[in-house]
This record gives C-alpha cells, sequence and structure tokens, in this order.
C-alpha cells in the first residue's frame, strides 16, 4: 500500500478523496466507490499500488490511436478497480470485482519490462488509470526518462488539479465521451459528463494528443440530436482535427439483454461527424471500409490498417507523400523508419 495523493482530512476522522469528481467521504477502515482507495490510520492509501492485473504488449492502434506514434506497439498495464459503475462494461471482471487481486509489480520493472522487449511506450487502459493514479504517475515519470512515451485509455473522470499534474508526463489519451447528460446518469452512476469536457480541455491545455470514443449504444445514445451535440461540442472544443471513433456495442455485464449496434448506425454517426467537418472519423468494433486515414486536401491514403497492421504513407513529419498536405499526427518520432 502507498499513501495517497489528493485527498484532505475532515472533522469526525473522515477524509475525502479528491482525485475524482465523486469527492468520496470515508470513515476508517472503508474505501471509496472505485473500491481501491482506503482509510487507513488516518491516511488514504492506494490498494492497488504496484499491482497490476494485466501487463501485455498492445498495438497502440488497439487502444484506439490511430494517429499517435502509428504503426508502435506499446506495454499495456492496469490494476483492478473502477470510478464508474457503466452498466455496459466490456471489462466489468477487472473494474468491478469481488475482491483486489494482481501481482506485484513496481514501477521501475513496468519499464524494465518495457524495454526489455523493446517497446517504446506505456499504455494505462483496460480499467481506469485514474483510480491507479499514484502507481501510474510513479510509471510515468520513470518511463519519461527512459524515453518512452506514456499514454491513457480513460473515462475522463478526474479532477483539474489531478489531470493538470498528470499532464506533464503524458503524452496521449483516448477519452469515452459516453453521451449526454441523461445517458451518463442512467448508465453510468454519474450525475453529468462536465467533469470529462473539463479534464478533456486541461489535456488539450497542456498539449496532449486527444481521441475521443463514443460507444454507440441503441436507444440510448444513438440519436441523431446526440451524436450531432457530441459531434458540435468536439470539433468547438478540441478541433476538427480530433479524431473520432464511433465503436459497437455488444452485450455486456449488466446489458447481457441488449442488442449489439446494428452496423448502419455507426455509419450513420460517422457520417454525421464527417457532415460536420470533422477530419478523422473512424468506426470500431467491427469489419469496416472506415479503417484508414485519409489526407484531408486530397484524399490519398495517408495510413493503411488491415486489423493491426499499419503502413505509413507520409514522411517523418506526418506530411501525405501525394500532396505535402500535413496530417494531424503526434508521437512521430516514436515510429521508427
Amino acid at each position: 500500500m502507498k499513501q495517497a495523493l489528493f485527498y484532505i482530512k475532515k472533522p469526525g476522522g473522515m477524509v475525502q478523496c479528491t482525485l475524482c469528481p465523486r469527492f468520496c467521504m470515508i470513515a476508517d477502515g472503508k474505501t471509496g466507490f472505485c473500491s481501491v482507495r482506503k482509510k487507513k490510520k488516518g491516511r488514504l492509501v492506494s490498494l492497488v499500488y504496484a499491482r497490476p492485473c494485466s501487463v501485455n504488449a498492445d498495438p497502440i492502434e488497439k487502444k484506439p490511436l490511430f494517429h499517435f506514434a502509428p504503426g508502435t506497439s506499446c506495454l499495456s498495464i492496469c490494476t483492478v478497480g473502477c470510478n464508474l459503475d457503466c452498466a455496459f462494461c466490456q471489462n466489468w471482471e477487472i473494474s468491478h470485482p469481488e475482491s483486489i487481486f494482481g501481482d506485484n509489480v513496481p514501477p521501475e520493472r513496468i519499464v524494465e519490462i518495457a524495454r526489455e522487449n523493446s517497446l517504446p511506450g506505456i499504455a494505462y487502459t483496460y480499467t481506469e488509470p485514474t483510480i491507479f493514479y499514484e502507481y501510474t504517475l510513479d510509471c510515468m515519470k520513470l518511463a519519461k526518462k527512459a524515453g518512452l512515451y506514456n499514454v491513457w485509455v480513460s473515462n475522463g473522470y478526474i479532477n483539474p488539479e489531478p489531470a493538470k499534474k498528470v499532464s506533464r508526463y503524458l503524452d496521449a489519451i483516448n477519452v469515452d465521451l459516453k453521451g449526454d447528460i441523461k445517458f451518463y446518469q442512467k448508465l453510468c452512476a454519474v450525475p453529468d459528463e462536465e467533469p470529462m469536457k473539463k479534464a478533456l480541455k486541461i489535456y488539450r491545455e497542456n498539449n496532449v494528443w486527444i481521441e475521443v470514443t463514443n460507444l454507440v449504444i441503441p436507444g440510448y445514445n444513438d440519436m441523431e440530436r446526440q451524436i450531432s451535440g457530441l459531434v458540435a461540442w468536439v470539433r468547438k472544443a478540441l478541433g476538427p482535427e480530433t479524431p473520432m471513433h464511433f465503436s459497437r456495442f455488444f452485450p455486456h455485464y449488466k446489458m447481457s439483454h441488449a442488442m449489439p449496434t446494428p452496423p448502419e448506425k455507426l455509419e450513420k454517426a460517422a457520417g454525421i461527424a464527417e457532415k460536420a467537418d470533422m477530419h478523422y472519423v473512424y468506426v470500431g468494433n467491427m469489419p469496416n471500409k472506415r479503417e484508414n486515414t485519409h489526407c484531408p486536401k486530397c484524399g490519398a491514403v495517408a495510413i493503411k490498417r488491415n486489423g493491426y497492421n499499419t503502413e505509413l504513407y507520409v514522411d517523418k513529419k506526418g506530411r501525405c507523400r501525394q500532396c505535402s498536405t500535413r496530417i494531424a499526427l503526434a508521437g512521430m518520432k516514436w515510429t521508427g523508419d
């Protein structure tokens, strides 16, 4: 266990966690909503520090991050726990386990594993990296010193101060911006989506590369006005070059009775984004013709993808080989020749 960051002591022997917008009030011997931050002997401690439940090598495109260090693979780690309770969770076995589990792997060893396997970066993914913040932060600091990149796959439910702090070591992030206020209230057990939007603005202000995913669930967030509202916000707040990924839903967890997203719903969502002049729009979780990145000026293929196989048709500065237009890319120094 390690003392947690971001908490304050309160009268009556309570502590208040200030890591995420839940602001959990925690009594001695109890944990907050995420089940991995516990008050013990007057302090808030992390129960999952250096206890990853998963350590794997993944293509960066799997996150999905299509415009950051394309074609590379990264060491992907997580611990158990989450600060949301999404009824459709795809990783509920580790996001909401009955007990805490994981191996003892200190930050130094994580960086060693990445380097031993010639992996240029580390992804904090699968569950929510915010809830294993202290472990993440220590890994990220060491990774930066070793010349590795750091990426998050996140729900975005984090308070401004920790978001600003982690941004100093964070190269890229994919945030699952799930829907409107009613969606978050009904399916995710949070009041609204404003904390996620505020965090995204903080990451942008701190020059973190951002991509946005939207899991399209029939009957909940697939109406045209909902997609249009989401796209309009991303375009205005983050810019038209922000890659957007519309992902297919499959029944899981508390929504095992639901139907998978019809492919035409995803195509419609992608079409809405393209009509709004979003430059890079993708469809995920199903075979489709929207895997490739095209030059927004001449239409030539800039990055060709076949599953997780990637071919780059840009120069080292990220310019289209056909017309020299700059493609919105980051992390190119890690892509190799």
